[in-house]
């Protein structure tokens, strides 16, 4: 079969070797965003003359059908045409005659699939920055009913202190807003239009690249024809904000998975995110948030993957580049689908508060409480560790806890403590007392809550 670039070949390549070039297996992804360029292009191509009316109003017409038929799962596409770019116009030409041959006038594929990428990504960003403001609901509607529980806090996954329940899950609502924000940003470096650059010099047509910008909404043009094609920034700098967005949900996702085990059970996951065991009647397995956590490595690898595809390659478009579209589509699908399964995750999941409740009752958690006030009876806080550490190993031997120590016990370590000291080594009271600015005090988390809502 006769190729579109063919004519300056005698010779057509194998089938397989034509199946290892060929891109349309995966680009196929574009073919909106393709017939949007090529609508955008043509109707330049007629406003500047280039083309005429007639000529350009067919085309468009012609494209306009081949988009109803994308969008009803209508067309068929062929290998031995390459990619998204050649089926189209293979297609179009078909569809309307000779004169859809004109459609590739003054640009190249090199900014035509650069075009695609930029309007594909630009979409695809939004669509994330709405699933993660989903979850970021999701977080503080939780939160809101949890202000109140008291865990324990941990630092080396070992309790540290007593805090609120709500104030934990908060954390992960400002990771989300970092995450929106590296998101939202971004969109200016996706915002431009490489469309008119051609294949790396620009064109001696007289066309019109500001036009064609704004008739696809971007709000700005590549200054460098050159620059354009070549330039693939935009998609690593959307694989590295994804990669810190799939980073942040695996940390949930692991205290998702600790919180629901037996050894925990602070939380029950609802049994839409939870499946069972093929041998083992009793199991209820955390494997939308394994799963998640697993599917880190493959957002990870897609982010190596395209800085090794750009290193060291020379301008301006290599056949190499043809890899930058696999991980990036991947990707896209790989974030959305997290961020969903986290939302509902997270909304539906039955929070143990009694069992929390007790976890704080049962440790040395509320430490710290003790060595802040035997400070503020005047002893310098390094002193007031010593003794705290010392009363915590004597109850370890014991086998008590802090609140189970009598007032003459107390006494014994440092004098001036008084019967005041129970009301301190409580976890609510110690969680309350932590109000501190951002602290996990229960009218800071408050105010965190309220900070919370209007960003959402």
């Amino acid at each position: 079969m006769k190729k579109l670039w063919g004519g300056r070949f005698s010779k057509t390549p194998e089938q397989w070797i034509e199946e290892f070039g060929a891109s349309i297996s995966f680009d196929q992804q574009l073919v909106l965003e393709d017939i949007e360029g090529s609508l955008a292009h043509v109707k330049m191509l007629g406003k500047t003359g280039i083309l005429t009316m007639d000529e350009s109003e067919q085309i468009q017409s012609g494209l306009l059908k081949l988009k109803a038929k994308a969008q009803a799962g209508e067309l068929e596409y062929s290998v031995s045409e390459e990619d998204i770019h050649l089926n189209l116009e293979k297609m179009l030409i078909e569809e309307i005659g000779p004169v859809g041959g004109k459609l590739h006038t003054g640009r190249s594929r090199n900014d035509q699939v650069a075009t695609d990428m930029h309007l594909y990504l630009k979409k695809q960003v939004q669509v994330i920055i709405e699933h993660i403001k989903e979850m970021q609901i999701a977080l503080v509607e939780q939160a809101e009913k949890n202000v109140e529980t008291i865990l324990p806090g941990y630092t080396h996954l070992q309790r540290a202190q007593p805090v609120s329940f709500g104030h934990h899950l908060l954390a992960y609502f400002w990771m989300l807003e970092r995450d929106k924000q590296r998101f939202e940003e971004s969109l200016n470096r996706i915002d431009i239009s490489p469309l008119g650059a051609s294949a790396l010099a620009g064109t001696t047509f007289p066309i019109d690249r500001h036009y064609s910008a704004e008739l696809l909404g971007f709000s700005s043009v590549y200054e460098n024809s050159m620059d354009a094609v070549s330039d693939r920034d935009f998609i690593v700098e959307f694989l590295s904000n994804s990669a810190m967005t799939i980073t942040h949900l695996t940390r949930l996702a692991e205290e998702i998975i600790l919180w629901s085990s037996k050894e925990f059970s602070f939380i029950e996951l609802d049994d839409t995110y939870a499946t069972g065991s093929s041998i083992m009647p009793q199991k209820k397995n955390p494997d939308m948030a394994e799963l998640i956590r697993g599917k880190s490595g493959r957002v990870f690898g897609n982010l190596i993957s395209m800085l090794t595809i750009l290193k060291g390659l020379p301008m301006t478009y290599n056949k190499d580049m043809q890899e930058d579209k696999e991980g990036m589509f991947d990707t896209v699908h790989t974030i959305i689908g997290s961020l969903k399964i986290f939302a509902g995750m997270i909304e539906t999941m039955t929070v143990k508060t009694e069992v929390m409740k007790d976890a704080v009752n049962q440790d040395f958690s509320n430490a710290t409480e003790l060595a802040d006030y035997l400070a503020t009876k005047g002893i310098p806080f390094r002193e007031a560790h010593e003794i705290v550490g010392k009363l915590v190993l004597y109850c370890i031997n014991k086998g008590c806890y802090l609140l189970d120590l009598s007032l003459e016990e107390f006494k014994e370590a440092f004098s001036e403590i008084s019967d005041d000291v129970y009301n301190v080594l409580s976890p609510t009271e110690a969680v309350r007392r932590r109000n501190s600015y951002g602290g996990t005090g229960f009218d800071q988390v408050k105010i965190q809550l309220e900070q919370a809502k209007k960003l959402i």
